[in-house]
């Protein structure tokens, strides 16, 4: 499996980070992109060094570069990931608007009929929020909101994150042995 994973500027580096980690442990294949703005934010929110997150890749490359090989509906990826999705990223997207190779990688994703999964950051909702993720979404790509559940009582931040990265494995196919609704006792 390949899956590229696409970070923005948004709050929530840690669910991209831990994305990452677990991709690498199922020994699933990944291209990361990384917004200009995103790596501020990692460093704003984290203490995960650039090298350190480029290491978790398979391949990294520049936001800039709209000639690398996931820009092409050619090269073989099965899915695609933003994680965390800025209000910014979503718009490029919603509208085709394939400046940079995030928005060129998702659009190709979108045309070649792939998964596409956006975890969107941001609240209160606008109109215009509202409107390019019913654009997405009909589009085909899946929102996927970092809301956490909290019937198995979690008492770290990590827990919660660790909550919405398996959704995310969950979409993508994948194991992951994490906490699952069990009902109620």
């Amino acid at each position: 499996m390949r899956v590229v994973v696409a970070m923005t500027g948004a709050t929530g580096m840690l669910y991209g980070v831990r994305l990452l980690e677990r991709l690498r442990e199922a020994g699933v294949e990944t291209d990361l992109i990384l917004s200009r703005a995103a790596v501020l934010t990692l460093h704003a929110e984290t203490d995960v060094k650039l090298g350190t997150l480029q290491a978790l890749a398979s391949r990294t490359h520049s936001v800039r570069d709209i000639a690398a090989p996931i820009a092409s509906g050619s090269c073989r990826f099965d899915a695609m990931v933003v994680v965390p999705c800025s209000a910014k990223t979503l718009a490029m997207i919603a509208h085709g608007y394939a400046d940079n190779l995030i928005g060129r990688a998702a659009d190709v994703t979108l045309k070649e009929r792939r998964k596409l999964i956006l975890v969107f950051r941001e609240a209160p909702l606008s109109r215009v929020h509202l409107q390019n993720l019913l654009a997405v979404h009909d589009a085909g790509a899946t929102i996927v909101p970092p809301v956490p559940s909290f019937y198995h009582r979690p008492s770290a931040i990590e827990e919660l994150v660790d909550d919405t990265v398996g959704r995310l494995l969950d979409l993508l196919g994948l194991e992951h042995g994490g906490r699952r609704w069990q009902g109620l006792p």
